[in-house]
């Protein structure tokens, strides 16, 4: 990602530490932080400082490698048990974050150099793979196309280039009229703060959407195409993505919108048979209850905007049925959302 003139990852690692844009300042501050420790990487993602499928995946796989730098000599295999178990229990849902964990760990029973190197192996794969998922989600995107997209699966989202968002990239890079409308995705309104500042910074035209304006929209002819990303997909092609990605594709298919989900091969999990068996995390309350922002004098602020002694429930992803998936972008062609076509994926075949 370009920003300011200078191209950034979201995440690297750099000998021991592992080096992130702070996504919780962001749109007012951009800032790169130090995680030192696997814990305090550890602690960053459990915070959200990083966030989104790839990039949370890229970032457990160096926490796991620093736990790898870190294992003393006696008890090694304890040491590296545990901190894969702290490392899994940052976040639940994303299934990027098992996948990276899984890969590194297996090299750091060997030696911490090849850990090293397997996590750098998994970031490199994260953004070649968000970049194909562009090239082939471009196709989809004809000259003066409405795209909607829900929460941020952009560069902030993966190592680069993004998800959902690669295609639009792409397409305005070809010189495609597009206009993007972009859900404010409450409670953490990573629409509203991320995707809308990732497309201010590449100049593509768009606006910010309340979540629950898509379906008007969509009824008055004004989107032509849905993309959104996925934190885990089901081996029958159920999909775990923000909350209120359910709300968008209910509307979508009414209204006869395509209806798209781009995710890497890395998003899959063909152990979990359908969308009800993946876990669902549940976060605090507050995120409902107060906003943080800026004031005009450049502070920031946290509020409480809802009512005083009411709790929140707080659900941070909700699954969508494959029934209502259009097709699913990933890095090796556009497939459909099913059982069969998830198999050919994993075989070497492209259901197209």
């Amino acid at each position: 990602m370009n920003v300011n003139g200078t191209d950034y990852r979201t995440v690297w690692m750099e000998g021991p530490s592992v080096f992130f844009i702070e996504q919780n300042l962001l749109p007012f501050q951009f800032n790169i932080q130090e995680a030192r420790t696997y814990s305090e990487s550890c602690h960053a993602i459990r915070t959200m400082m990083i966030r989104g499928a790839g990039a949370i995946g890229a970032m457990a796989g160096f926490a796991m490698a620093q736990a790898a730098l870190e294992a003393p000599e006696k008890d090694t295999l304890f040491f590296l048990q545990r901190a894969r178990t702290e490392i899994e229990s940052t976040r639940p849902t994303a299934r990027n974050l098992f996948y990276a964990v899984e890969k590194v760990f297996n090299q750091a029973l060997t030696s911490p150099l090849l850990a090293v190197a397997a996590s750098q192996q998994v970031a490199n794969q994260d953004a070649a793979d968000s970049r194909n998922i562009g090239r082939f989600g471009n196709e989809l995107i004809l000259d003066g196309m409405n795209i909607e997209t829900h929460c941020n699966a952009g560069w902030l989202a993966f190592v680069d280039y993004g998800t959902a968002l690669s295609p639009v990239y792409l397409a305005h890079q070809q010189g495609k009229k597009i206009f993007v409308y972009a859900d404010e995705t409450r409670p953490r309104s990573q629409g509203a703060r991320l995707t809308a500042w990732e497309l201010k910074q590449a100049g593509v035209p768009h606006t910010i959407i309340p979540d629950n304006a898509g379906a008007w929209l969509m009824s008055l002819g004004k989107i032509d195409l849905m993309i959104v990303g996925a934190d885990r997909i089901a081996a029958n092609g159920d999909v775990a993505n923000k909350i209120g990605t359910l709300e968008k594709a209910i509307a979508a298919k009414e209204f006869g919108i395509p209806f798209y989900v781009a995710a890497p091969t890395s998003t899959f999990d063909l152990d979990c048979h359908a969308g009800n068996t993946i876990p669902i995390e549940e976060r605090n309350e507050d995120e409902v209850l107060y906003q943080d922002g800026i004031t005009e004098e450049g502070l920031h602020k946290r509020i409480r905007v809802c009512s005083p002694g009411s709790s929140a429930f707080n659900p941070a992803f909700d699954v969508t049925p494959a029934r209502l998936i259009t097709g699913i972008i990933t890095e090796k062609g556009i497939i459909k959302a099913t059982n069969d076509s998830i198999r050919d994926l994993f075989s070497g075949g492209i259901a197209k």
